[in-house]
């Protein structure tokens, strides 16, 4: 069959490749040029060994990154779906676009499935109302389905096709056509849901289950603290009921699920209350990292601290909405006068005043973040950060680090670090 992907960024670039490289004609439409041309040379904007690979196999097998939008038999919308800064709404606007131009494309017996992740009710409110501008009916003329993505960054191809899906139709033969789509392509189970709201629905509850639940170990390490308890302990072991998993602690969520999705459930209702309750608690983790600094050091006014991993999780490049850099903002506010913010979102630095932060991550190449060597970033340091789980940072030399830093604090906010390695070099080790 003939795909036409309108948006091959990081989910859209996959799931083109996933078609391709199960026997399908697959176009991958994009209106930047430079992303296009990059993947054209053969250059993916990617840092995933396996997604690089996989992406290369698909356009040996026939994917075509192209930056105009051809007919097909089946439009896959993978566009971003941002929330606004007020978190009242959800930016619709790209899904809107891509409707455009599918219904500019459109031809009867066509199949449009929408991959982004909306509010509940989106497909058929919002996407078919903008394919019917074609003068086809939707459901009736040509198929429209709901199926999100729900991979995780850094297992991307496997999960792309061992995950199970959710599909859901504005009716059963457009639920159909999406279910045959897909069943060839992924070995995970496709589950039929009882319409598109509902699809829409269940991927927003799964990531607004996940960040609920690591709020709720942020809590406890919060209250732990209050007690002198560590943790993780007090987690491990009551993990030991056969009813309980508790999460561990951390800085904080970021990336682009967790810390937006959970918000479109509340867009046409009024009844989230525990989820805004979790999205509070795992936003300020950053804060209460400050006051940790500030109990230990007792001001930060010009103190020196090193911010270990400005990606919003473990060994990826990925720094969108990223603990790291919401610390380092904080931090970098944070004095006597509470003067303006001296970090700009993406990194780099605008004025003086409040804490000098270094920040430095094995992972991430991006010339708007003004990321230092780890030799430099610990060099005369007053205090040491973790905020993201690299392997690399396992690897990190206690008492190497213990020769750089003015002051030996280190605050592990991942519990990747050897604790008994960096006491017996000398330091304050401190873990959420």
């Amino acid at each position: 069959m003939k795909f036409c992907v309108h948006g091959i960024g990081y989910i859209g670039l996959a799931t083109g490749a996933l078609f391709a490289n199960n026997g399908h004609d697959v176009v991958g439409y994009d209106p930047d040029e430079e992303l296009v041309a990059d993947l054209r040379a053969g250059e993916p904007r990617t840092t995933e060994d396996d997604l690089r690979e996989y992406v290369l196999e698909a356009m040996e097998n026939g994917f075509e990154p192209r930056t105009e939008p051809v007919e097909a038999d089946c439009h896959l919308v993978c566009v971003p779906t941002p929330y606004d800064e007020d978190r009242e709404r959800a930016d619709l606007t790209y899904v809107e676009a891509a409707g455009r131009t599918v219904a500019d494309l459109l031809r009867p017996g066509d199949t449009v499935i929408l991959e982004s992740t909306v509010p509940p009710g989106t497909t058929e409110e919002v996407l078919a109302p903008v394919l019917a501008e074609s003068g086809l009916a939707p459901g009736e003329d040509f198929s429209l389905a709901h199926c999100p993505e729900t991979v995780l960054p850094g297992n991307i191809t496997h999960e792309l096709v061992h995950n199970d899906r959710i599909v859901g139709g504005i009716d059963a033969e457009s639920a159909d056509r999406a279910i045959a789509l897909y069943e060839p392509a992924t070995e995970g189970t496709i589950h039929r849901a009882p319409d598109a709201t509902t699809a829409e629905f269940v991927k927003l509850s799964q990531n607004a289950y996940r960040d609920v639940n690591i709020a709720f170990a942020n809590e406890l390490a919060r209250v732990a603290a209050d007690y002198g308890i560590d943790s993780r302990d007090a987690i491990s072991l009551a993990n030991n009921h056969p009813r309980v998993d508790i999460l561990n602690p951390g800085p904080g969520v970021g990336g682009h699920c967790l810390p937006i999705d959970p918000w479109f459930l509340g867009q046409s209702s009024d009844s989230l209350d525990l989820v805004k309750s979790a999205r509070r608690v795992n936003d300020g983790m950053s804060e209460y990292i400050v006051e940790l600094l500030e109990s230990e050091l007792g001001t930060l006014d010009d103190a020196r601290v090193a911010v270990l991993g400005v990606a919003y999780k473990g060994n990826v490049d990925d720094t969108r909405r990223s603990p790291g850099l919401r610390l380092a903002r904080s931090l970098s506010s944070r004095t006597s006068d509470r003067r303006a913010s001296a970090l700009t979102d993406g990194g780099s630095y605008v004025e003086t005043g409040g804490a000098e932060v270094r920040l430095h991550d094995p992972y991430v190449d991006d010339e708007e973040i003004d990321l230092r060597p780890l030799d430099d970033a610990l060099g005369g340091a007053d205090a040491v950060v973790i905020t993201s789980d690299h392997d690399d940072f396992e690897d990190i030399d206690a008492e190497r680090a213990a020769s750089l830093v003015d002051n030996r604090l280190v605050v592990d906010a991942t519990a990747t670090l050897d604790a008994e390695e960096w006491r017996a070099a000398g330091f304050d080790y401190l873990a959420l």
